[in-house]
């Protein structure tokens, strides 16, 4: 098997962003809230901006884009010490071949490299396989609930919470 590489996207690398997200919202509409009709036709000025608010990782495989995941800030935590993943998705070709597991080590990396000292990762209350995979990561439930926010979803999200550095187990 070809070698993963996970690597930061920077600014103008919005249109392999964009790609790379249209992709997700097309192949997995359930599990974001935006749809494919609502992001596909947003001019650059949309996905340049939205580089400037999380950094995006992807991850390839000689050259070709097979996942990507966001880090970004974690509102809901009270703290400028903690971020949050979001929007992990992996092409179907490339599920259960190590790239999701990829995505998050190099933003927990990235994470801890930023003095971040947590982070969260939402997961629906209902979906045991993404609980145990962030649990295999050393992620914990906490106690933060919150409404799922995909459109016609009644489920909770909890935030599953990995502790970086010192505070790490």
């Amino acid at each position: 098997m070809s070698e993963i590489t996970v690597r930061a996207l920077t600014e103008d690398e919005w249109e392999t962003y964009r790609q790379v997200r249209l992709a997700a919202l097309e192949e997995s509409p359930e599990a974001f809230v935006a749809t494919h009709a609502e992001e596909s036709d947003e001019p650059e000025d949309f996905w340049r901006e939205r580089m400037t608010r999380s950094q995006r990782l992807l991850a390839e495989v000689d050259g070709d884009a097979v996942g990507v995941v966001s880090l970004g800030a974690a509102p809901e935590s009270g703290s400028d010490e903690v971020g949050q993943l979001f929007g992990l998705w992996v092409d179907p070709d490339w599920r259960g071949r190590s790239v999701a597991a990829s995505l998050v080590r190099e933003a927990a990396k990235e994470a801890s490299g930023r003095g971040l000292t947590h982070v969260f990762y939402w997961v629906g209350t209902d979906n045991a396989r993404a609980v145990a995979f962030a649990s295999s990561f050393g992620f914990r439930p906490s106690d933060k609930r919150r409404p799922m926010r995909v459109q016609g979803d009644s489920e909770e999200e909890i935030a599953m919470v990995l502790p970086l550095g010192e505070d790490r187990g």
